[in-house]
């Protein structure tokens, strides 16, 4: 797990690049310090540069990136490949191919020179890799299938830079309040994230999961999709589904826990990662687990957490996150994710992270679980209006007229406006902030809807129930715009690499073909009842049987109370008027306080993004401490806002 920096000319006849562009570069890369403090290396040549810092974990005393495979092949590698010492015995078997290292990063190099882009199917991990082939001076980058780790892009006249954040890209590219993307903030209002391959800076993008890239000179860019998950339920044997589950996850946490360094594994109160930690716990004994919680009533899985690391033997630190912590470290958290993302549970996770790196360097979590198993309660949704969807044109169109004229609160307006309404336009994401009326009157400026995003993954599913469509729409926009950049960002802040076993290919084709009825059974309330299935011996029965909870975050309370207080300030004073109507959000934030409707999530996304404006933009939030300790008032600023303060 690395931060990489790259960046090609596009010159006819590039010559070598000169100390001021050299300087840029080291600094840029510098930004990425936290992905990789163990070692620092950069790369100059004719027209092209490469930087790489490095986090050791496999092959510690060799496999220095940029990486050279004979003298063709330059190689910058973030990730990790599980299956590297089988491919590497393939290579040798079949192309006599030679090795130097005893790294992965060199068995991907080797697997790109001899099998091109049919390795990439190949390789069971994650990874986002740059490669330069200096026989033709055609650059290939490639991110993995689910979008675990990421990748940015920038082309500008001069070349094509890459890099791991987008901070390391910035230095690069127009000033971010002079390039902000009015078109991805409408998106962000909606998703509470930037989807890919979007980000808040026009110049700025993404590379998507399961894509790549070859630049070529006077070529540009062009891109290919290589992988697209798909769920297609099939018809299954129910108890050899569960067992091929059980098999396929076992192996891929043995897989996981291959490391030179010490190995850990986050747990919460549900079976995700509880079930991690069994099988993890089968590999390593003295496992030692993570989880966090907060200091409000009703708002903390460590109780649980400890009954379940209790009953399977294992270790288990607890953090316990204030309220005085998150004003401390909210601004360092913006920071550190490039573009906003308004999901209040990277918080906590930024403590356990913080709390975990002090022991290992190496955990593993559950992310990725609730959308191939079918794990979020909104599934259920397509179940319960499936009498209503059945009806007729001619009585829906009715029903729907119906629920309009239905006064607010009627008990039965809400089941026939959702009943009633397509899910194309029911239906966009795990997270859903504001609707498009509400958006409309947030917004100073028009975009589009958010049918922009969702329309081709309806079009891609057409012939499939609508649980399998809503938990396509969450593999292509939630999973890797929300779930895996708080993963791999507020882990990589404390330089702790985080593994997600249940993103693997074999556990993949596992729940690929499941059936709704074995994900969501008629009668059952939990959901995920396959993966249950599945767990049925391993993960202790309290925890197998309950209901999902994750990181439960008290953002209401917040909201009520100091960090309220400073969320109001912060709203009063951002600059981000002219795109956003601040006061009506401040409205929003008084009736909440006062007790009223349930607005913490609507005014939560808001702010995150004016924070996001006051660091990015504005200038007005000063982050300069690599690992914040406190939180002062900014001398130079108005009172209020904050800088953190080594």
């Amino acid at each position: 797990m690395c931060g990489l920096s790259a960046f090609v000319s596009s010159r006819p006849d590039p010559g070598p690049l000169d100390a001021t562009f050299r300087e840029a570069f080291a600094a840029a890369l510098a930004t990425l310090h936290h992905r990789g403090p163990d070692d620092t290396q950069i790369e100059y040549g004719d027209g092209f540069a490469f930087g790489f810092k490095r986090l050791a974990i496999i092959d510690r005393e060799h496999s220095v990136q940029p990486l050279h495979y004979g003298d063709r092949w330059t190689v910058v590698f973030n990730g990790e490949i599980y299956n590297y010492r089988e491919l590497r015995a393939e290579l040798i078997r079949e192309h006599n191919a030679a090795f130097a290292t005893e790294g992965d990063s060199e068995v991907l190099a080797a697997a790109f020179h001899y099998w091109g882009e049919a390795a990439l199917p190949r390789l069971r991990g994650m990874f986002a890799f740059v490669a330069y082939d200096h026989r033709t001076g055609t650059l290939h980058a490639a991110r993995d299938a689910f979008g675990i780790k990421p990748l940015y892009m920038l082309e500008t006249a001069d070349g094509l830079y890459l890099g791991s954040e987008r901070k390391a890209l910035d230095p690069f590219a127009a000033p971010a309040g002079a390039a902000l993307e009015t078109e991805s903030l409408a998106h962000y209002l909606t998703f509470q994230f930037v989807p890919d391959p979007m980000t808040l800076h026009r110049h700025i993008r993404r590379l998507p999961p399961g894509h790549r890239i070859i630049w070529t000179p006077g070529g540009g860019v062009r891109m290919h999709r290589w992988f697209r998950p798909s769920l297609r339920p099939l018809r299954v044997q129910p108890e050899a589904a569960y067992q091929a589950i059980q098999d396929a996850l076992t192996a891929s946490v043995r897989k996981h826990m291959h490391a030179e360094v010490p190995v850990g594994t986050f747990l919460s109160s549900g079976v995700d990662s509880s079930a991690i930690a069994a099988l993890a716990a089968r590999e390593k004994p003295d496992l030692h687990a993570f989880t966090a919680g907060f200091a409000a009533q009703g708002y903390s899985e460590i109780e649980i957490a400890q009954d379940t690391a209790d009953q399977l033997g294992i270790r288990l630190t607890p953090t316990v996150v204030t309220d005085e912590d998150v004003l401390t470290h909210l601004p360092r958290i913006v920071q550190l994710l490039d573009d906003p993302v308004a999901d209040p549970s990277l918080i906590p996770l930024f403590f356990l992270a913080q709390t975990a790196s002090r022991f290992v360097t190496v955990v593993l979590s559950g992310e990725g679980s609730d959308e191939l198993f079918g794990g979020y309660t909104i599934y259920r949704e397509p179940l319960s209006l499936d009498r209503v969807d059945r009806l007729p044109p001619g009585m829906k169109r009715g029903l729907k007229h119906l629920a309009e004229v239905l006064p607010e609160g009627v008990k039965g307006r809400s089941f026939l406006e959702r009943g009633t309404t397509p899910i194309e336009q029911r239906y966009y994401g795990n997270a859903r902030i504001f609707d498009p009326d509400e958006k409309a009157r947030v917004m100073r400026f028009t975009s589009q809807p958010h049918t922009a995003i969702t329309a081709h993954l309806y079009a891609e599913t057409a012939d499939v129930d609508h649980v399998a469509s809503m938990q396509y729409v969450d593999l292509h926009t939630w999973l890797p715009g929300d779930i895996l950049v708080k993963a791999d960002r507020m882990s990589m802040a404390h330089s702790l690499e985080l593994r997600v076993p249940f993103l693997d290919q074999q556990v993949y084709a596992a729940a690929a073909g499941l059936p709704t009825d074995l994900k969501l059974p008629p009668g059952v309330t939990t959901t995920k009842h396959a993966l249950r299935e599945a767990m049925k011996g391993i993960v202790p029965e309290s925890v197998r049987s309950a209901k999902k909870l994750g990181f439960p975050t008290p953002t209401r309370l917040w909201l009520r109370g100091p960090i309220g207080d400073w969320v109001d300030h912060l709203l009063s004073t951002s600059q981000a008027g002219d795109l956003l109507d601040l006061e009506y959000v401040r409205g929003l934030l008084a009736e909440h306080r006062a007790g009223g409707a349930d607005r913490s999530r609507k005014v939560w996304t808001v702010a995150m993004f004016c924070l996001w404006h006051a660091i990015a933009v504005e200038k007005s939030i000063v982050v300069d401490s690599p690992l914040p300790s406190r939180v002062v008032p900014a001398q130079r600023h108005e009172p209020g806002l904050f800088q953190i303060a080594g």
